[in-house]
């Protein structure tokens, strides 16, 4: 499948759960990814996940990747996915015009998404958030379950994400809450 052909994607902030899957939908669709991994468990299990299409660094690697010299320097990025805007604040400078940011972590304030959205529109750049809300996790104790009966996925996160990111093309500044109904009365 290339339906992520040509696009350079960088997940930040998260190599584990949703940002995995994410970089996961983005490797199967043909894009060049550079993901974060904070530990070497992580980068070892990420590297063994998505294969050599993908760099896998540490968060303080990023800037080296991004600007490294001559055949090493994966380039500017199209999509950034990150967990918070302080984690995406930094790599904007990275960030092609035109291009999309997507916030996923579980909480992301609404005044928030979209004052950062308002802030980069000059530029073309859309920012939107999901909000995940009951995703399975590896360890993670008994939680109520949300409406629709069941937890979710990190893999139905990673498509939320990504429909922001590639094909909701005329949305800025929205928050997307992906929790099985959670947030609903």
């Amino acid at each position: 499948m290339t339906k992520y052909a040509r696009r350079r994607a960088l997940v930040a902030g998260e190599a584990t759960g949703i940002g995995l899957a994410i970089a996961k939908r983005l490797v199967e669709g043909g894009a060049t990814v550079l993901l974060t991994a904070r530990t070497e468990e992580e980068r070892a299990h990420a590297v063994a996940e998505l294969g050599s299409t993908a760099r896998v660094v540490t968060p303080s690697a990023v800037e080296a990747a991004l600007t490294g010299d001559g055949a090493t320097a994966f380039g500017g990025v199209d999509l950034l996915f990150a967990d918070a805007v302080p984690t995406a604040r930094p790599l904007l400078p990275h960030l092609k015009d035109g291009g999309a940011i997507v916030l996923t972590a579980p909480t992301p304030c609404p005044d928030t998404v979209r004052a950062f959205a308002a802030e980069l529109a000059s530029r073309g750049i859309r920012v939107n958030a999901v909000a995940p809300g009951c995703i399975e996790a590896p360890g993670a104790g008994a939680v109520p379950l949300p409406p629709l009966g069941r937890l979710g996925a990190a893999e139905e996160v990673a498509r939320a994400a990504l429909f922001l990111a590639t094909e909701a093309t005329f949305t800025t500044g929205a928050r997307l809450p992906v929790d099985g109904g959670l947030g609903r009365p």
